[in-house]
């Protein structure tokens, strides 16, 4: 924005018939009965004003003119939800440029995104209305279910009790004077120009959103009934169940049926009891359970749920999803979670399902719920005349902390071929990297290779090497150990760079006072109780209310206030050298990213998705512009990286699929 003459707070209060937490905020504007109920406003931070709509009171004519004045500044927590309803309801224009969302300055402060725990880690005072809010919006922002005593409406009116109703104006009050107060507490944080830029193109694509391919996905859900209905009648015919989906029925048929007792049938014991299973009958039922299980058709409804009336599904990015480090976060289709596709014949797949053809389909994959899942991505599509163009970082974040470490063998094979895994592999097992490759026995310490260079970088141990697949690419367990030592051998400066950060975190707190790694060049400060880590961009990663105390293995560590990411819950956290060296890679991958985005959104490309460290961005077929063209773009090093080595790789596609 240009010179800004005045802030204008904004909270707004609506009704739509559609499930706005299921169904998102641009399919929730898009039904005929969204309409705008209160509005509550704020000028300067001044008193808080609520206009009620829905009695009839009007906005001030002079507040209309600040909404359409570029030189107010808007803002509002979760300005995305005021931007779209705002635009609906007044049919006006709202462009990110004008707003300034709190909820992403809070995110950026190191603070959760929700309201309510933003201001419980700010130590507001408790809102002893909240839940009365909730209850609220229930019954005023909502359907309501028809009823004798209600006199059978389905929508409830301030006039059907007014005492409700003064509570809602008092809460949308409320929620103005908080994002005040949150906005005032942050004010030292304001992102830069750059992040603002960012947010803004984020705005445009979640605006823009993605085309669904919405015959195939009533075609999937359909042959997905079909199937499941047949699976369920061989199951009983062959078992006599009655509930295929009751645990206790098949243990209770299982058990009688082999003469021996399962203590559990979940995904953990389930080696265990295929390998005790004698009898046919019990191997197929247990076959037959497993494909069941298979969800294949719940992305495929919930891309019916948030198809707006153009068929497009919108919102579907969060920016600064995961405040440690900035990256987005997946709303509604959840596209960061999709399951891959491994058909060799995908596209003649997806025209079977297209056409509706189920006994062709059946016949060529006889597991059609294994099918159909495969093929959620490719529901995505791009425009008429359109294809997509998709491109990847290749092996982003080990490029990054080769570069921070500066393991100088990974650089260059990364100025080179580029393969990393077999690099590794060389340097872990010290045979000649020529010797890993297809055909000669040394190949399948390339897995090795592989898995622990996901594994391992931020001072995982075997657990990490497990969780990212090692035991299913074959590797023993007893070998675990050693691959954590042979790894870490081979990559001593990205060990000793893991100390390096721990000791400059725990130097700026115990001095309250900037420090510096030595190895990586990361500053720390240490500011309002806040222990502040600068990324070569320039971005800020906030740890809150940092502090040197006891670990859970009673041992000397940085401690500071954070989410829980498994109870969800505030409270202190621990962190480390490796973890350390986590948040900055990730979160400097994300800034490369970032300025791939806004430099393929300059040179007037169509970004409509990113997934992790990809690309999707929807192309004219007659535009002359090819794949080469955006690697070209995704390849160049940031001025605030020299001599970082970034590639990508990608492909050319009439619908979205991993190649």
């Amino acid at each position: 924005m240009g010179r800004i003459t005045h802030t204008l707070s904004i909270d707004v209060e609506s009704y739509s018939s559609v499930d706005l937490s299921a169904a998102g905020v641009h399919k929730y504007v898009d039904s005929d009965d969204f309409t705008i109920l209160l509005f509550g406003y704020s000028v300067d931070y001044g008193p808080v004003k609520v206009v009620d709509i829905a009695d009839g009171e009007k906005i001030p004519k002079e507040v209309l003119e600040m909404l359409r004045d570029p030189a107010v500044l808007l803002t509002a927590y979760n300005a995305a939800f005021e931007r779209t309803t705002l635009s609906r309801y007044l049919a006006l224009p709202m462009p990110a440029s004008r707003w300034s969302c709190s909820m992403i300055l809070a995110a950026q402060a190191g603070l959760p995104l929700g309201l309510d725990a933003v201001s419980k880690a700010l130590g507001l005072p408790p809102d002893k209305a909240k839940a009365d809010g909730r209850a609220l919006i229930t019954y005023f922002s909502k359907p309501c279910k028809p009823t004798i005593t209600n006199g059978g409406r389905t929508r409830n009116m301030p006039w059907d009790d007014y005492e409700k109703w003064n509570r809602y104006k008092a809460y949308n009050k409320r929620d103005v004077e908080v994002e005040n107060t949150i906005r005032q507490r942050l004010a030292k944080l304001l992102p830069d120009e750059t992040e603002q830029r960012f947010w803004q193109l984020d705005q445009k694509i979640n605006d823009a959103g993605v085309k669904l391919d919405l015959e195939l996905v009533q075609n999937a859900i359909d042959m997905s009934e079909s199937y499941t209905k047949a699976l369920t009648a061989k199951a009983i015919k062959l078992s006599g169940i009655t509930n295929v989906k009751s645990q206790q029925q098949i243990k209770a048929w299982l058990e009688e049926t082999e003469g021996q007792t399962f203590e559990s049938l979940n995904k953990k014991a389930m080696p265990d009891v295929l390998a005790r299973i004698q009898t046919e009958d019990a191997k197929q039922l247990l076959d037959l359970r497993a494909e069941l299980s298979k969800t294949s058709v719940a992305k495929f409804r919930k891309m019916q749920v948030c198809a707006c009336r153009d068929e497009h599904a919108r919102g579907l990015f969060q920016f600064y999803g995961a405040s440690r480090t900035g990256r987005f976060a997946g709303r509604l289709l959840q596209l960061q979670n999709l399951p891959q596709n491994h058909l060799a014949d995908i596209a003649d797949v997806r025209s079977l399902v297209k056409a509706g053809s189920y006994e062709e389909l059946s016949e060529r994959h006889p597991n059609i719920n294994s099918t159909l899942s495969e093929l959620i991505r490719t529901a995505i599509i791009p425009e008429d005349g359109c294809r997509f163009i998709v491109a990847d970082f290749s092996a982003i974040e080990a490029r990054v902390i080769a570069w921070f470490a500066k393991e100088e063998d990974d650089l260059e094979e990364f100025r080179g071929a580029g393969k990393i895994y077999e690099l590794t592999a060389s340097r872990m097992f010290g045979v000649p990297k020529e010797r890993i490759a297809k055909g000669n026995p040394e190949y399948s310490l390339r897995a090795k290779g592989k898995v622990a260079t996901l594994a391992c970088g931020y001072g995982g141990g075997e657990k990490a090497l497990i969780a990212m697949g090692a035991l299913q690419s074959g590797i023993p367990e007893s070998e675990l150990p050693s691959l954590v030592r042979q790894w870490r051998s081979a990559h001593e400066n990205i060990v000793a760079w893991w100390r390096s950060l721990e000791d400059a975190a725990k130097k700026s707190i115990r001095t309250k006072s900037a420090a510096v790694d030595e190895l990586g060049h990361i500053h720390f400060d240490y500011v309002d109780h806040n222990l502040h880590l600068y990324l070569p961009s320039g971005r800020r990663l906030v740890y809150v209310n940092a502090q040197i105390g006891a670990n859970r293995f009673g041992n000397t560590s940085v401690l500071y206030a954070g989410q829980n990411q498994v109870t969800k819950k505030w409270e202190m956290l621990e962190t480390y050298g490796g973890k350390l060296a986590e948040n900055v890679v990730q979160g400097t991958a994300r800034d490369c990213l970032r300025d791939s985005m806004m430099n393929l959104d300059a040179a007037g490309y169509d970004i409509r998705m990113h997934v992790h460290d990809e690309v999707i961005i929807n192309e004219p077929k007659d535009s002359g512009r090819t794949l080469e063209d955006v690697i070209a773009i995704m390849r160049r090093t940031p001025t605030w990286a020299p001599g970082l080595p970034l590639n990508a790789a990608g492909f050319v596609s009439d619908f979205y699929m991993k190649d």
